[in-house]
């Protein structure tokens, strides 16, 4: 079975299955629940093909919403307009170089449930974007999603993520009046390193952790670098002082925005449950094609990007 010769129909839903689980995997799901006889081989074919169209079509939306191509529409701006923002990176495996950084962005609406003491706020219609490459090449990509979902027009936006450098650059470059905020547990392992570095004992390591998280929450990071430098540990003194604004939680969360990166980790486990299972290597070509298929797997997506193919 080559090229048209499938129902387009079919193709897709080939092409989905293939974005859930392995070639070998979903060469057994079609036989046995549509009878269909296809080998791993054609199946992996059949996808990298169809995959090379989809990929097309995500290289030239960005490339047709470059930052100097995008115009402000002013009757659109909405100053009540909540957008999440994260980033963050893993490792996939390459063919012939090893391992190499999958860069991942998110962008979220945002929901609040004020009259709740527990998660009241809330990430909603979760979209990703992938780049297995440098920040160069990531960059429009994580334009184009941003502009796809309204982050110029959102009068409140925040990028939440770990203490990654690349990341809070790209953030004064593409969003450059966001809120920035560090991961709420990123900075909590720090206070635990710093911990351990202090203390012998779990439970003194322990008390002093929920001592100085109070004070982490309540955004006084002047405290934590005090107990730091007296402790002389340069290391955690120079990562809470150069975070520190990034770090006013209570008011970040009374402004109504997340302070945990959590759906972009969920994210990232999402792509590399497909993407580095046993034993799997890919080509570069493979793996950015499928990065393509399983982001719009994950999304609910396809129908809509395989119709903007057809």
């Amino acid at each position: 079975m080559t090229g048209r010769s499938t129902s387009d129909g079919l193709s897709r839903e080939i092409v989905r299955l293939a974005g859930m689980m392995a070639y070998a995997h979903a060469s057994q799901t079609l036989s046995r629940l549509a009878q269909l006889e296809m080998p791993a081989t054609t199946l992996w074919e059949h996808t990298q093909r169809e995959g090379e169209r989809l990929e097309r079509i995500q290289r030239k939306r960005a490339s047709q919403t470059g930052v100097e191509r995008t115009r402000w529409e002013n009757g659109r701006y909405d100053a009540r307009l909540y957008r999440a923002i994260s980033m963050d990176g893993g490792m996939v495996h390459i063919r012939g170089e090893g391992w190499k950084e999958m860069k991942v962005g998110l962008v979220s609406g945002v929901g609040h449930q004020w009259d709740q003491t527990q998660h009241p706020i809330t990430l909603m219609d979760m979209d990703y974007t992938a780049v297995i490459g440098a920040v160069d090449q990531f960059k429009p990509a994580m334009w184009e999603l941003a502009v796809r979902h309204d982050v110029l027009y959102a009068g409140r936006t925040a990028v939440t993520a770990d203490g990654a450098a690349w990341i809070w650059r790209l953030a004064y470059d593409l969003f450059p009046v966001s809120t920035q905020i560090v991961d709420w547990y990123h900075a909590r392992q720090h206070l635990w390193q710093a911990a351990h570095a202090l203390h012998d004992d779990v439970d003194r390591q322990t008390k002093w952790v929920e001592k100085m998280s109070k004070a982490l929450f309540a955004g006084e990071i002047w405290k934590i670098i005090h107990a730091l430098q007296q402790a002389q540990c340069d290391d955690q003194v120079t990562y809470f002082v150069t975070h520190q604004r990034r770090m006013q939680y209570a008011a970040f969360r009374a402004d109504g925005f997340p302070i945990g990166s959590g759906g972009v980790e969920s994210g990232i486990k999402q792509f590399k449950q497909r993407l580095c299972g046993a034993g799997m290597r890919w080509s570069r070509s493979g793996a950015e094609r499928m990065t393509v298929i399983r982001n719009a797997v994950m999304t609910d997506t396809l129908d809509k990007l395989w119709q903007s193919v057809a």
